[in-house]
Formats: C-alpha cells, structure tokens, sequence
C-alpha cells in the first residue's frame, strides 16, 4: 500500500518539499478543508484563527455580471492548530511549489487530481464544476512536476469528473510511479462573467491512483 500525503507550501518561497520541509503544512484530509476566498483585514487572512461561517461569506470573493474574476486567496483550514494557512504560491502566479503531493512509494497508474460534486465521486453538476459542461468548470490546475506554469496567466486544466480532458496528470504524463517521490500541482478559481446562480457547494478535489 503506498499512501500519499498532500501539502501546502506555506511560504513565499519557490522551493521544493525537500529542500525546504519547514515551508510545508500536512493536509489532514478527514478534517481540514480548503477556502477559496476575497480574504478580508484582520479576520480572513493568513495565520489567523479560522472564522466563523458568517465572517467567511463577508470575505468572498463578488460575481459581477461584466466581467470574470479569479479567486484571490487559497487558504487551507488547519484544524489540527485552529487557523487559516494560506497557500502563498497558488492561484494566478508563475510558481511550481504551490501543492505537493507526497507518496511513500511506488503506484500502478499515475496519480491525477479529479474535482466532483461530493465525496461519492460519482457527480459533477455543481454550477463550479461547470454544471455537468467539464470544460466550463471554475476549477484549473497545471501539472508543475517538471517545471513553472510559464506565465501568470496559464489556464491549465479544467477539473470535473474523470474523463482524461478534465483531469490533471500528476507525474506530466509520464506514468506511474516506480518509487516514493514528490509530485506538484498549482491550482486557480476562475469564475467566468454573467454568473447568474450562485450557490453554497462544497465540491471534493480528489487525487485518484492504485498500487500494488
């Protein structure tokens, strides 16, 4: 059996997982959660305690008929510390080291992130995932694995589901893993123009791979 363990970088700087361990947070799956948000001074913001649900629908992020917009802030609710940690490298930046995904060794297929509905894996119609239409999913991410995105303004993939145009292969599409290593991905909200129905949803990134 070969686990994966996901982790944020928590600082600043562009560098990978081993050579600079301290910069990462472990994600606690069973309990932590990821927020997508406008952020706000001094209450949705970095190394804060995490808020109430109130103060995070204060913080997010405006639709507006006009124009499309990209989340600002990625912040993971640490609950294991009771604060906000944000992921300083994601979202619409030219960075490689934003999320790592750590295995302790080998797989069978290559691992890919998937988005859906819940944790039933079995959905993709919430009106972020593109309402059943996967290439008009809010969610993008890009393999960084090899290399930098290239430009600040990448589109990546669109996550919903697990047909192969809308999931993101981990190891740049060199298959699975044949030993422990470290695989990255950075990751953007884009909420396109003329959203209409917005709602609370709650989907599921998941990362998807089999072993011996």
């Amino acid at each position: 059996m070969t686990n994966l363990t996901l982790r944020i970088n928590h600082s600043v700087t562009d560098s990978s997982y081993v050579s600079a361990p301290g910069n990462y947070i472990d994600v606690d799956e069973s309990v932590d959660t990821l927020i997508f948000s406008a952020g706000s001074t001094g209450v949705v913001a970095d190394n804060l305690l995490i808020p109430d649900p109130d103060d995070f629908n204060r913080a997010a992020t405006i639709l507006t008929p006009q124009t499309g917009c990209t989340v600002a802030h990625y912040f993971l609710s640490d609950v294991s510390t009771g604060y906000l940690r944000e992921a300083l490298l994601a979202g619409a930046q030219n960075k490689q080291y934003a999320f790592c995904c750590s295995f302790d060794g080998a797989t069978t297929t290559e691992p890919q992130l998937e988005a859906w509905d819940d944790a039933n894996l079995n959905t993709y119609a919430d009106i972020c995932l593109g309402a059943g239409t996967p290439s008009a999913s809010w969610y993008h991410a890009v393999c960084t694995t090899l290399g930098i995105p290239g430009s600040t303004s990448w589109s990546g993939t669109s996550l919903a589901g697990s047909a192969g145009a809308n999931v993101l292969l981990l190891n740049s599409g060199s298959g699975y893993l044949t030993t422990s290593g470290d695989l990255y991905f950075n990751f953007r909200v884009d909420i396109p123009s003329g959203v209409s129905t917005p709602g609370s949803e709650s989907p599921v990134l998941t990362i998807t791979y089999t072993t011996i």
